[in-house]
């Protein structure tokens, strides 16, 4: 059992996501840098898709109540295990009334906490990400409760680490594919498109991210269709929205561009002001 004593900014619960409700509209979700929650499973020796907490901006304080093990991946956010720094992409012992402490991210956006056994909260439509409207929370709480997987002692003083992907947090070029709608863009658009560098605005968040710059557009809204986590939309104000895990189904802004799973982890390990530019992917 983990104990939330303080929830951090915007801390959630998160796997790889949800596919059986597509059809009925309910977003994918899952971790927003799928790479990240991968490699701290790979630590622990967990499936893929175990459940982990995402932080973001600002990590939270854990109480853990029971024996068990964790890793922490992602963003820097200078974890510190009763109250010593502990190394990231490491998996570490925990025995019950340890408290696991994250700061504020000094490198990347969000970091996970991964667990031995993954996290075993509420399972809905073959998921455990939380979402509103979904799930019974959108986030964490303080004073919440998290049952956890049972661990195998044996493992639990494992030697396993990973290095840290430091290109994810430096990289500023984001691989894309063309969208349904690229098609219509004139000349000029696509120069910018590919030409200019983008800030990321304050409107940043779960769903969609998006840019300052704007691209001056002419091309009429389309029928509603659909659109994954990744999808680039050119809004009538010039407006560039990238979607993100906890996208809507369906949109009716042209799509000009996509962005694959990689480019999608890249953008989520990015803060509001920072700088990003797009390249076709041959």
């Amino acid at each position: 059992m983990i104990e939330v004593l303080k929830k951090g900014l915007f801390s959630s619960i998160q796997d790889m996501g949800r596919t059986e409700g597509i059809a009925f509209g309910v977003p994918i979700s899952g971790a927003m840098d799928r790479s990240a929650l991968i490699r701290v499973n790979a630590i622990l020796g967990n499936d893929p898709d175990c459940a982990a907490i995402e932080c973001t901006l600002i990590g939270p304080e854990l109480r853990f109540h029971k024996s068990t093990a964790i890793a922490v991946s992602g963003a820097d956010m200078t974890p510190k295990l009763n109250g010593s720094p502990i190394s990231m992409l490491r998996e570490h012992s925990i025995k019950p009334g340890d408290i696991l402490k994250l700061g504020p991210a000094r490198i990347g956006c969000r970091a996970y906490i991964g667990v031995k056994g993954g996290l075993l909260s509420d399972e809905v439509l073959g998921s455990r990400s939380q979402y509103e409207g979904v799930t019974p929370e959108s986030f964490l709480d303080s004073g919440a409760f998290i049952e956890i997987g049972s661990v195998d002692r044996g493992l639990a003083n494992s030697k396993a680490r990973l290095k840290t992907d430091h290109a994810k947090f430096s990289v500023q070029v984001i691989d894309v594919q063309e969208g349904p709608e690229f098609k219509y863009l004139e000349r000029g658009q696509v120069n910018q498109l590919f030409d200019q560098t983008f800030h990321i605005s304050k409107l940043n968040s779960r769903m969609a991210c998006q840019l300052e710059e704007l691209i001056p557009n002419q091309i009429q809204s389309i029928i509603t269709a659909p659109v994954l986590p990744g999808t680039v939309q050119l809004t009538p104000s010039g407006q560039l929205i990238v979607l993100m895990r906890d996208a809507q189904t369906t949109g009716g802004y042209p799509r000009v561009l996509q962005l694959n799973h990689h480019g999608i982890d890249i953008l989520a390990q990015r803060q509001s002001g920072q700088r990003i530019s797009f390249k076709i992917l041959k």
